[in-house]
């Protein structure tokens, strides 16, 4: 039985080299073998320096390589979905980053490939396998706050900061803030509530046009089983930040920095009782490396030969709400 999953990654920019490079390495089980770029010469250098062994210019000489088992898709969203395609005909199992798609007719052709080549199809969701949100999860489910009744996230951040240009087309993008950053506190609210989103409401600004993307994003959403949420996020400020807060009938559970990796995060308690003066404590929680996680629990569903922890169809749930949010 094989012991680790060979890994390229497609689309090796400052994000690859920065954090899912060495999140591959990482892994216990899991090893980077190769590299895309669309320079050759470029990705040539950039194998040197990392001591990756293959780097290609093209998805499909990368696919094709016997030494290649897996992809970790890092390209621009634009292209997800073709290097997806391209990856399952050659029977390479597929990691694709957030958000999983252009649209969800694009996510749909995804999820059908990979079924039909039966390789492994994961979306990079990797927020909800935070054991800061894996606690908030079970705290909801104990009934320590009771019934829910509202669960807010925001997150934001200074995209004046990013090399990815693209962002701001949204021929290539998709979205603005509501792609890039609204969709992990979607996936998050989602995976906390275990239901699906029945109802969007959205205000963006500036309105997007055919090729420029909003930069900011206010949502309203509702879930099947009635409970309201709100989202904002946004690329217009000059730091970072991340809340995230589940409101309930006995008590309120709260969190800053839920998406980071590699921190301990204080998870705020609130509770009252008979209409008294609320109290607040604290549980600290230490997230590990995210991206890592999500790498080895792919590779483990690949040589396990089971289901990933965050399948193609859960982007797909995603994608609906975002297609939604962007029809203003």
């Amino acid at each position: 039985m094989k012991k680790e999953v060979r890994y390229g990654i497609i689309g090796f920019g400052a994000f690859a080299e920065r954090t899912i490079a060495p999140a591959i390495r990482e892994s216990p089980n899991s090893k980077l073998v190769a590299i895309q770029k669309r320079s050759l010469a470029v990705a040539k250098e950039k194998g040197r320096t990392f001591n990756i062994p293959h780097a290609f210019d093209s998805v499909e000489a990368l696919v094709k390589h016997p030494d290649v088992d897996a992809v970790f898709i890092v390209s621009a969203n634009s292209q997800h979905a073709q290097d997806t395609l391209t990856a399952a005909r050659a029977g390479k199992h597929v990691l694709v980053e957030k958000p999983m798609a252009m649209n969800v007719a694009e996510t749909e052709q995804m999820i059908d490939a990979c079924r039909r080549t039966n390789v492994r199809l994961m979306v990079g969701q990797m927020v909800r396998l935070s054991p800061l949100i894996v606690r908030m999860k079970e705290l909801i489910e104990s009934g320590l706050i009771g019934k829910v009744a509202f669960v807010k996230a925001e997150y934001m951040y200074d995209a004046r900061l990013s090399l990815r240009r693209w962002m701001w087309n949204r021929k290539v993008a998709g979205g603005g803030a509501t792609f890039d950053i609204g969709v992990h506190c979607l996936d998050t609210i989602r995976y906390l509530l275990d239901d699906d989103v029945v109802s969007v409401k959205s205000q963006l600004a500036p309105i997007p046009t055919e090729t420029s993307t909003e930069e900011t994003t206010l949502l309203a959403l509702k879930f099947s089983q009635g409970i309201p949420a709100s989202i904002y996020c946004s690329f217009v400020t000059s730091y970072r930040r991340s809340i995230i807060e589940v409101i309930g009938q006995e008590g309120t559970l709260s969190a800053e920095n839920f998406t980071m990796s590699n921190l301990a995060v204080p998870l705020k308690i609130t509770l009252g009782k008979n209409g008294t003066a609320a109290e607040t404590r604290e549980e600290v929680v230490t997230v590990p490396n995210l991206y890592e996680k999500e790498v080895t629990l792919f590779s483990n569903s690949i040589l396990t030969d089971t289901l990933p922890p965050i399948p193609g169809e859960e982007g797909l749930k995603n994608q609906r709400v975002l297609d939604a949010a962007m029809k203003v």
